[in-house]
């Protein structure tokens, strides 16, 4: 019987927050995997067998009795290739992933056909950005008549912990370009480049984003059927966040494909504890109502990063484990919204609907 959640990377940083409040609602249903076995057994201890520690390297087939006994599969890891979801699509299991990797997300909806074929539903962009941006977008756009183009900003806190794997993530993408929808054709854009100030409302103010490869603003022009998307990043410090504008424009980014470097930046971004444990969303929608063109602002803002990220996982796992879906490849805005899916987070965070102003 196919009863079993298995969390790929379920004892990082995000992961162990999802099977920890998975584990609550399933005990002894959820699967905490990853190569390392001892540091799953030791995660697991600590829900007093709520969770279950297995070893599991996505790089080698999947075991067959994973396959017969797994219902649901959370993704929590970065993947080079498609083996692991295909091999879930042909045994029929549904599909979440959070990562933020728009190359790779690109790949996994190349796999439509099988995903319906074997009537699996796959859940894409789970997360904070893709995640709640998404889901922001949808929200402001409702506003308009016609969406012609969406700004979307991140603050991040310099305070919070993130995770190694979303710290080199980041790192891995200071020296990128990359291609933006702009009048549904593909620009070329540079990550920390092309500065915007956006208002975050009271307590934030006005902060500038800078470029950067979150994976949503490219798949939004297609599910919300916007012509022009950009995602901007800035952090909690003005100070820190121009100072990584300008190495980019000095071109001292180039020096992170060392690898000791890489790795130095690393170590340094996961100790700095220079802000405060907060991250917040702006999106900024250009559009038409009544003929008359307007910009709709709204503003999202928490604390703990990884946190909110498990709970929008967590919340899009519950909803794939217990009820049918439609079958296929979709990304989280195509089958949720944010007052249904995050009626129970919403304590936790905070929508200021900024304004709706015609021009």
């Amino acid at each position: 019987m196919k009863d079993q959640i298995l969390v790929v990377g379920g004892y990082g940083h995000v992961g162990r927050l999802i099977c920890e409040q998975l584990g609550k609602r399933y005990p002894g249903k959820v699967i905490a995997a990853g190569r390392r076995l001892s540091q799953a057994e030791e995660f697991c201890k600590t829900t007093n067998g709520r969770v279950i520690p297995r070893e599991l390297d996505t790089t080698k087939p999947l075991p067959s009795d994973l396959l017969d006994k797994v219902k649901l599969v959370v993704m929590c890891l970065d993947q080079r290739n498609l083996d692991f979801v295909q091999a879930c699509f042909a045994n029929r299991v549904d599909y979440i992933d959070i990562s933020a990797n728009a190359s790779f997300l690109s790949r996994v909806e190349t796999l439509e056909a099988e995903a319906i074929k074997n009537e699996t539903t796959a859940v894409l962009s789970v997360g904070l950005a893709p995640g709640l941006t998404n889901l922001l977008a949808k929200y402001t756009t409702r506003y308009m008549d016609q969406t012609e183009a969406i700004d979307i900003y991140v603050l991040l806190g310099l305070g919070d912990q993130h995770g190694k794997a979303a710290i080199e993530w980041t790192i891995d993408h200071l020296d990128t370009s990359f291609y933006v929808y702009s009048n549904r054709e593909k620009v070329k854009a540079e990550t920390f480049d092309d500065g915007k100030t956006t208002d975050f409302g009271r307590d934030l103010g006005d902060r500038t984003g800078y470029r950067f490869n979150f994976s949503d603003q490219h798949s939004l022009p297609h599910t919300l059927k916007v012509p022009t998307v950009s995602t901007r990043l800035c952090l909690d410090s003005r100070t820190v966040t121009k100072i990584f504008a300008l190495c980019k424009r000095a071109g001292i980014f180039h020096l992170l494909k060392y690898q000791s470097l890489r790795t130095l930046a690393v170590w340094l971004l996961s100790k700095i504890r220079w802000g405060r444990e907060i991250y917040a969303l702006k999106i900024d929608a250009w559009g038409e109502v009544g003929g008359k063109r307007v910009l709709a602002e709204c503003a999202l803002h928490g604390q703990k990063e990884a946190s909110i990220t498990a709970a929008i996982a967590t919340r899009v796992s519950e909803e794939l484990y217990t009820n049918k879906w439609l079958k296929g490849i979709y990304h989280i805005e195509e089958l949720f919204d944010i007052d249904s899916l995050c009626s129970d987070i919403i304590p936790e965070v905070h929508i200021t609907e900024i304004g709706k102003e015609t021009f």
